[in-house]
């Protein structure tokens, strides 16, 4: 989800590394063999991966695959009864790729998104049959099959994003959706989480009716439901509560939509696109001036959980080195935001958080003026890590001015995202695991 700084805050908000680490132990079925494909098949031409992903399903004895309910095991789970325009009857692999070229034959999907779509399959299929799960597959195809549903049903009576989004849940629970789509593509294994028991503190905090800012970096699309996932089991309330500060594209993009109609959101145009298409840079200063009353009153009320990435969007590796690390904050971002928090009127707490999570689903290496990127994907191990509050006061005491105050303030939550980033890279990509954890950051897998 690309969530930059508010934009009334600071004027507004890659390649993909090689596949996982450690082939999975779990990989026992030829099902979930087949699909180990090397990243540069991932970023192939859709017609090329296609072949190659049916010719290495077929040669593991995979044929068409077992045969998935559309709707049953899709939508029941969730809230029952709805109609869904997709497909009604049992599909496999092929009848999902032939419904989705039938509606753009029928002029109800536009050739892009069924484009994206059916490119998007066969890499999300390619990294589900990663995990070793006996029931990948049919996991794969349901989550899909039910992207096709949510996707064509926004195509044909677009949702319209408010300033301030609440995640819809019912008839059709759009949260669970999204976790139950991103949740096969994390190597849990091979995750971790620092300093649980913070999260544990925030809770608490927030059940008081204080306010709590999380100070973040943002490393993809999947950011929301990756913290989710690595909290659910110890903190389901902060998992179902986060609201995210969330740039455009995701509330446009046709196959980003149903994940973020999933998550409580303050939608804002991003600085970094906010001179994309001149003639709209007024009405987007407009909607930031909204979305900027909406964080105010939510605010006011107490008891709000807020994730911003100061940085104005998604982490990217460095041209020379491909290595990956926390884009600087915005010292405008993150100071607007924590007088916001100053003037609510009730107790707020800032807290810097580190997310690596690029390997599931890494953006384009340069952010790109259009909408509709492709989506490459891994199933790969991720992190998650806070350290205590930062308060202003104590960081800014002897600075000179407010300037000097702003940017101290700003490198030192920055500077503790990326200490915490260093952790977990060498719990999760040097095989670490929790023995490098210290005095202040504790890894820990609380799920087990």
């Amino acid at each position: 989800m690309h969530a930059p700084p508010l934009v009334a805050f600071a004027g507004g908000a890659c390649p993909a590394t090689a596949a996982s680490s450690s082939p999975s132990p779990w990989l026992a079925s030829p099902r979930a063999a087949i699909l180990a494909a090397p990243a540069r098949l991932l970023r192939s031409r859709r017609g090329a991966l296609r072949l190659e992903a049916k010719a290495a399903w077929r040669a593991a004895g995979g044929g068409r695959g077992p045969r998935v309910p559309a709707k049953g095991a899709v939508l029941a789970s969730y809230m029952g009864a709805e109609e869904v325009v997709g497909p009604s009857s049992l599909l496999d692999e092929e009848e999902l790729i032939s419904h989705i070229r039938k509606e753009l034959d029928n002029g109800k999907l536009p050739a892009d998104v069924a484009s994206n779509l059916e490119e998007l399959y066969y890499n999300y299929r390619n990294a589900v049959l990663q995990n070793g799960d006996p029931n990948a597959y049919e996991i794969m195809l349901s989550n899909m099959t039910a992207l096709f549903d949510r996707v064509l049903l926004d195509v044909q009576n677009p949702f319209t994003f408010p300033p301030y989004h609440k995640a819809v849940r019912e008839p059709f629970d759009y949260y669970m959706f999204g976790q139950n789509y991103i949740r096969p593509l994390v190597d849990f294994r091979n995750s971790y989480v620092g300093n649980i028991s913070l999260f544990h503190d925030m809770e608490e905090k927030l059940h008081q009716g204080h306010n709590v800012v999380l100070m973040s970096n943002h490393q993809t699309e999947a950011d929301p439901a990756i913290i989710s996932l690595l909290l659910e089991k110890t903190n389901p309330w902060i998992s179902e509560n986060i609201v995210y500060v969330a740039g455009d594209r995701v509330v446009m993009d046709p196959l980003c939509k149903p994940f973020s109609m999933g998550r409580n959101l303050i939608c804002v145009y991003s600085k970094k696109h906010m001179n994309d298409f001149p003639e709209l840079v007024e009405m987007k200063r407009r909607s930031n001036t909204r979305s900027l009353k909406e964080m105010a009153l939510l605010l006011r009320g107490g008891s709000q959980l807020i994730w911003i990435a100061p940085s104005g969007g998604r982490d990217r590796p460095n041209p020379s080195t491909g290595e990956w690390y926390p884009a600087p904050f915005d010292s405008s971002a993150v100071d607007n935001m924590r007088r916001l928090l100053e003037h609510a009127g009730v107790p707020g707490h800032i807290y810097p958080l580190s997310l690596l999570c690029y390997e599931v689903m890494p953006p384009p290496q340069q952010v790109e003026k259009e909408i509709g990127e492709q989506r490459v994907i891994s199933f790969h191990g991720v992190g998650l890590s806070v350290t205590e509050e930062i308060k202003y006061g104590d960081i800014t005491a002897h600075t000179k001015n407010a300037d000097e105050g702003r940017e101290l303030f700003t490198n030192t939550l920055y500077n503790s995202v990326v200490n915490q980033y260093d952790v977990l890279k060498s719990a999760i990509f040097r095989d670490r695991g929790a023995a490098v954890s210290n005095n202040v950051i504790s890894l820990s897998q609380p799920w087990r």
